[in-house]
C-alpha cells in the first residue's frame, strides 16, 4: 500500500499505540456505555475530539472498538485523523488509512482526505498537499471535486502562483473545470494579493463558461476594488450582479463613508432599503459618524431610528458617535437626555457614553454638570478610566479651576492604573496655571513631575533654560528630539520658545510655534500674544501686529495694557497719531489705563506735529486726560 509523501513508516505499529493503556481516559464513560446503549458515531467522535494528546486520542479509539456491537466509522476515523494532523502525526495518519478497507469494509471518503489536505496545510507542507491527489488514487478512487477545492484554497493562502499552477495543471487538465466554489477561492487569492486586473479576467472566464458569478465572487473583487480606492468601478460592478445583498452594500457604503463621499453613501443606504437590506451596525455607525462630522446629526438620528424600524441593530457605539454629535455642536443637554432614551431600548451606557458627555459638559463650560456625570458614574457601577480623568482635568484646569483639577489628579494618581504613563493631565495642569500666570507653581509643579516623566521633564527644563540664555537654536534643537520621539511638550515649553524666537526677531518661527501649540489644545494668554506683537512692532510690520491682536480678542484672549502700549508706541513711531489716538480711545473705552510710556510716546508723537503746535490737539488730549483720571 502506498504512503503519503512525507509520512515516514511508523516506528511502532498501530496495535502497539492502542496498547498504552488499557483503559480510557474518561474511565467514567465506560460503565454506562457498558451497560447501557451502545454510543453513537457522533458520541464517539467527540469524546476523540476533546482528548488533549494524540495518545489519549488514540487510546480513546481503541477503547471504542472493544466496546461490544460497536463499529467503528468513517465519522470516527476523521475524528481521530484531525486530531492527530493537529499534532502532526501524520506517520500514524498513514496507519489508519492502510486498516480503514479491512476495519470498516471500505476506503476512506472525501471527507478524510479534506481533513489531511487541511492539517498539512496548518503544518505549512504545501507540496504534500498537491501530492494528497496521489494517495487517493492508490485507493482506486477518483479525486472529487471538493477534494480538489480544499487543496486549491490552501494553495491560495499560501501562493497563488502555486495555485492557478494548480487550477490548469491538475484541475483543467484532467477536465475538472471547477464550480462557483473553486472560482470564488480563485478570486479569493487573487484579490488578497491585489490582482485586480486578472480578476476581471477570471469574472470573464467564467461567463465564457456559461456560468454566472455568484454574490461571493462579485462581493470579493468590489471589497479589493474598494480596498485599492477604486469604489466609483466597484459601484459600476456591483449593477452587473443580479441580486447584490446586504454584504454588497456594506462594502460600498462603508468605503464611500472613508472617502467622505457622504452623498454617494447616502444614495446606496437608501437603495439597501428599498431592497429589503439593513446595513450592519458597523456600516450603520460610519454613516452616523460622516453625518456626525458634518454636523447633520439629526439625519443621523432619522436613520438610527429607520435602521431600528427595519429591525437592524444598533448598539452603544451607534449612539455613542450621536451624542458627540451632538456636543460637538454645543446640544449637550440634548445628548445628556439620549441616556435615557438608550436605556429604554435596552441599550446601556458604557464608559464611553459618559466620557463623551464630560468632554461636552467641560467644552461648553458646565463643569458642574462634567462633574455631576463623573460622580454619576461611580453611582451607575461604571469604573473611571484614563480617559475619564484625563477629559475632566483638561475641561476643570482650562477654565481655571485649578483645585478641582487637582483633586481629579489626586484620584487618578490612587487609581490602579495611575495615568498609565500618559503625560496629558500634568500638561493640563501645567497649562492651566500658564493660563493664570501662576509660573512659579508651574516650574515648580513641573519638577514634581521628574519622578513619573524624568525624560520629558528633563527636556522640558532644558528647553526653558536654553531661552531664558537667549540660546533659542539649542532649545529648539531639543524640541525637535521631543516632539520627534513622540513627546509631548507642554504650554510653559511653547511660550518660552515664542518668547525666545520674538525676541531674536524670528517672527515666522514663532507664529508657527504658535499654530503648533493651538494644535495641541493650548490657547496662549495675553503675555504670549503680547511678545508676537511686539516682536512685529519692532520690525516694523504694525499690520501684522494689529491682525495679531484681533485673533487674540477672536480667540477670547483680552488684551491688556502692554497689549495697546507696543502698538500706540509703534504708531507713533511711524508718525501716525490718528491710529495711536484711536487705539488709546479703545483703552479708555475698554477701562484700561494707559501707563507712562503710552502717554510719552504719544505726546511726544503729537509735539512734532504742526497741528500740535497750533493747540488743535490740546482740547483732545486733556478730555482723554480727564477720562483716564475717572476711571
Amino acid at each position: 500500500m502506498p504512503r503519503l509523501p512525507y509520512f515516514s513508516a511508523a516506528t511502532t505499529h498501530l496495535r502497539s499505540l492502542f496498547c498504552v493503556q488499557s483503559r480510557p481516559i474518561l474511565s467514567t464513560c465506560s460503565s454506562p456505555f457498558s451497560t447501557l446503549a451502545v454510543p453513537t458515531h457522533d458520541h464517539i467522535a467527540r469524546l476523540i475530539l476533546d482528548q488533549k494528546s494524540p495518545s489519549q486520542a488514540l487510546q480513546t479509539f481503541k477503547w471504542a472498538s472493544e466496546l461490544s456491537n460497536f463499529t467503528h466509522s468513517q465519522s470516527t476515523y476523521r475524528a481521530l485523523i484531525h486530531k492527530l494532523c493537529t499534532f502532526r502525526r501524520f506517520d500514524t495518519v498513514q496507519e489508519l488509512l492502510d486498516e480503514m478497507p479491512g476495519s470498516i469494509g471500505m476506503p476512506p471518503d472525501e471527507d478524510i482526505f479534506v481533513t489531511i489536505v487541511r492539517g498539512l496545510g496548518r503544518a505549512r507542507m504545501i507540496r504534500d498537499v498537491i501530492k494528497v491527489l496521489d494517495l487517493v488514487s492508490k485507493f482506486d478512487k477518483t479525486p472529487s471535486l471538493k477534494i480538489f477545492n480544499s487543496i486549491l484554497d490552501v494553495l491560495v493562502k499560501e501562493n497563488i502562483d502555486l495555485a492557478r499552477e494548480f487550477y490548469r495543471k491538475k484541475m483543467m487538465a484532467t477536465g475538472v473545470q471547477g464550480d462557483d466554489y473553486t472560482f470564488g477561492i480563485l478570486m479569493k487569492g487573487l484579490c488578497l494579493t491585489n490582482r485586480i486586473g486578472d480578476g476581471f479576467k477570471l469574472l470573464q472566464v467564467m461567463k465564457s463558461r456559461g456560468l454566472t458569478p455568484n454574490t461571493v465572487i462579485y462581493n470579493t473583487l468590489i471589497h479589493a476594488l474598494c480596498k485599492n480606492g477604486k469604489v466609483g468601478r466597484a459601484r459600476s460592478l456591483m449593477n452587473d450582479m443580479r441580486q447584490p445583498n446586504n454584504v454588497t452594500f456594506n462594502i460600498l457604503i462603508s468605503a464611500y463613508c472613508k472617502e467622505e463621499n457622504l452623498v454617494q453613501a447616502l444614495v446606496l443606504l437608501e437603495k439597501s432599503f428599498n431592497m429589503g437590506f439593513v446595513p450592519d451596525v458597523i456600516t450603520v455607525t460610519k454613516v452616523l459618524e460622516i453625518l456626525c462630522n458634518a454636523g447633520r446629526v439629526t439625519e443621523a438620528v432619522e436613520i438610527l431610528e429607520r435602521v431600528e424600524r427595519k429591525g437592524g441593530r444598533v448598539d452603544v457605539v451607534a449612539y455613542n458617535t450621536l451624542l458627540k454629535g451632538y456636543c460637538r455642536l454645543g446640544k449637550v443637554k440634548v445628548a445628556h437626555r439620549m441616556i435615557k432614551e438608550m436605556e429604554h431600548k435596552g441599550c446601556l451606557p458604557n464608559v464611553d457614553t459618559y466620557n463623551s458627555l464630560i468632554s461636552g459638559f467641560s467644552e461648553s463650560g458646565m463643569l458642574d454638570s462634567a462633574l455631576d456625570m463623573f460622580n454619576d458614574m461611580k453611582t451607575d457601577g461604571i469604573s473611571w478610566n484614563f480617559v475619564t480623568y484625563d477629559t475632566l482635568i483638561k475641561g476643570l484646569c482650562s477654565a481655571g479651576r485649578m483645585e478641582d483639577g487637582f483633586k481629579i489628579l489626586e484620584l487618578m494618581e490612587e487609581s490602579k492604573g495611575g495615568s498609565g504613563g500618559h503625560i496629558s493631565p500634568y500638561n493640563s495642569v501645567l497649562y492651566g496655571l500658564y493660563k493664570e500666570s501662576r509660573l512659579e507653581e508651574a516650574l515648580e509643579f513641573l519638577s514634581k513631575m521628574d519622578k513619573l516623566f524624568p525624560r520629558a521633564v528633563d527636556r522640558s527644563s532644558r528647553i526653558l533654560g536654553f531661552c531664558k540664555e537667549g540660546c533659542i537654536e539649542n532649545a529648539k534643537r531639543i524640541y525637535d528630539q521631543m516632539t520627534g520621539e513622540g513627546g509631548s511638550p507642554s504650554a510653559l515649553v511653547y511660550d518660552c520658545l515664542i518668547n525666545g524666537y520674538c525676541q531674536e526677531g524670528c517672527m515666522r518661527e514663532a507664529i508657527d510655534l504658535m499654530n503648533e501649540m493651538v494644535g495641541c489644545g493650548y490657547y496662549p494668554v495675553s503675555s504670549t500674544f503680547n511678545a508676537l506683537i511686539s516682536g512685529f512692532c519692532r520690525q516694523g510690520k504694525i499690520s501684522s501686529a494689529l491682525k495679531l491682536k484681533e485673533d487674540m480678542v477672536g480667540r477670547g484672549c483680552i488684551p491688556d495694557v502692554r497689549t495697546y502700549s507696543e502698538l500706540v508706541d509703534a504708531f507713533c513711531k511711524k508718525g501716525d497719531s490718528q491710529m495711536a489716538l484711536e487705539l488709546l480711545f479703545q483703552m479708555v473705552e475698554k477701562d484700561i489705563i494707559p501707563d507712562y510710556s503710552t502717554w510719552n510716546s504719544l505726546l511726544l508723537c503729537l509735539s512734532q506735529e504742526r497741528a500740535w503746535l497750533q493747540n488743535k490737539n490740546m482740547s483732545l488730549v486733556h478730555n482723554l486726560s480727564q477720562r483716564v483720571t475717572e476711571v
